[in-house]
């Protein structure tokens, strides 16, 4: 969730999105996948930088594009409850270069942060039927958080005007919670985002709106099986690259397009180091036990080329491709990988 009134150089040379008013660099921050700078190499091209047209072109019709509603105005949060630094300030914090590491007791609170945010999440799911707006969905987050002695993450950060991230169909990340009603066949990803106790937890999760189509329900199933497949990958002392391969063989095996917006580093900061790739890279670093951090791809049934609504933040495909995400917060151990954020 990062926003850049005049963003640092990127991390490639070049970008596949076309920014529109403000320009982005998201949660997941903004990696870029063209030919001319693409890490996963010429024989993985095809399925993972290039613009799968054939899913594309025939799930878009019949479907509306999406189109913005009324934003309602920011909701209060209690005196009592403990906030992030940058509450208050709309600033963009920088991103914090250093890997968080744990000792036992802040993966207690890690813990807590992230059962919380799973919890609200699970909630937040239980709302999505045909009519429902994504601003109810939000004052219901924003409410169950707040009862718990939280803060939502979002609220403020970067100057995001609501407490979760509600992205319908062809939204790729960042949608911001409106007077849109949810229709039948639509898709949605929720992402959630907790602050307690000085610990972030977050997690997302796409669901399906009412009757929703098998090659629909096929991409959804395959967003969340490549994220289990990166987290099975993760171990103290394997390389952060693993993460990415272990996608990138599954997501192959469909011909989706791998979004390029990464994971991150997340505790008592919300976003820092380590980037965390979900296509095949070169990234140097191994994975240390008590190390926190998201793995959250973003799959597209077509382009993975987007652009920027004027507010900001909503990311979406310039081809109006459906796209799914799945998220989970891990820790790293000896052994493998705890998922913090399992409800």
């Amino acid at each position: 969730m990062k926003l850049l009134v005049s963003p640092p150089p990127p991390l490639f040379p070049s970008s596949p999105c076309r920014r529109s008013g403000k320009a982005i660099l998201q949660k997941h921050f903004h990696a870029v996948a063209t030919r001319e700078s693409c890490k996963c190499g010429e024989a993985n091209r095809t399925a993972i930088c290039r613009v799968a047209a054939t899913h594309g072109s025939e799930q878009v019709k019949g479907r509306e594009p999406l189109r913005r509603g009324r934003v309602s105005p920011r909701l209060p949060v209690p005196e009592h409850i403990r906030r992030p630094p940058y509450d208050g300030t709309d600033r963009l914090p920088d991103v914090n270069p250093d890997r968080q590491m744990h000792d036992r007791e802040s993966i207690v609170h890690m813990r807590a942060a992230c059962e919380l945010a799973a919890r609200v999440l699970q909630y937040a799911g239980t709302m999505v039927k045909p009519s429902v707006t994504t601003d109810e969905i939000d004052r219901a987050v924003h409410q169950m958080i707040i009862d718990a002695g939280a803060y939502p993450s979002p609220l403020g950060y970067g100057g995001f005007p609501k407490s979760v991230c509600t992205s319908v169909n062809e939204c790729i990340c960042h949608g911001i919670p409106d007077s849109r009603a949810l229709r039948d066949g639509d898709i949605i990803n929720i992402d959630v985002t907790v602050y307690l106790n000085g610990y972030h937890g977050d997690t997302s999760r796409t669901y399906l709106c009412g009757e929703v189509n098998e090659p629909t329900k096929q991409l959804v199933k395959v967003t969340e099986e490549c994220m289990l497949r990166g987290i099975s990958a993760c171990k103290h002392g394997v390389s952060f690259k693993a993460i990415g391969g272990r996608i990138g063989e599954h997501v192959n095996k469909y011909g989706y397009s791998v979004d390029p917006f990464i994971g991150h580093g997340v505790g008592t900061i919300f976003h820092s180091e380590p980037i965390i790739w979900h296509t095949y890279d070169y990234e140097p670093g191994f994975m240390v036990a008590g190390q926190t951090f998201t793995i959250e791809p973003t799959l597209s049934m077509g382009s993975t080329r987007c652009e920027v609504w004027d507010d900001g933040w909503t990311a979406i495909t310039v081809d109006g491709s459906l796209n799914a995400q799945f998220e989970h917060t891990v820790l790293v151990t000896i052994n493998g990988a705890e998922i913090l954020t399992k409800c």
